[in-house]
């Protein structure tokens, strides 16, 4: 399944290390051409699975969303960019 992924950490001095890896490890394949956002594919069969990988590393003032994705696309990237998308997250 793909997935997007979106967070606001908002205090000061956060560990990003911690959510960033934590959906890396969600994911079997991910890209992050936004700040603050990832795309994944992940053998997680769920939103709700994947928010409970990463919330151990959010305070109760941070934001999070986590989106399943249908493979319905547009946007503004370049070809390689487009191309890891189509062949590694939906592929």
């Amino acid at each position: 399944m793909v997935y997007f992924i979106t967070y606001d950490l908002n205090n000061p001095g956060q560990n990003y290390d911690d959510v960033i890896d934590a959906i890396k490890e969600a994911s079997t394949a991910w890209c992050s051409y936004w700040k603050s956002s990832y795309l994944i594919k992940s053998n997680y069969s769920s939103a709700d699975d994947i928010q409970a990988k990463i919330k151990p590393y959010l305070d109760s003032n941070n934001r999070l969303l986590v989106i399943e994705v249908v493979n319905n696309k547009q946007g503004w990237l370049n070809k390689k960019q487009w191309d890891f998308i189509n062949n590694s997250i939906f592929g």
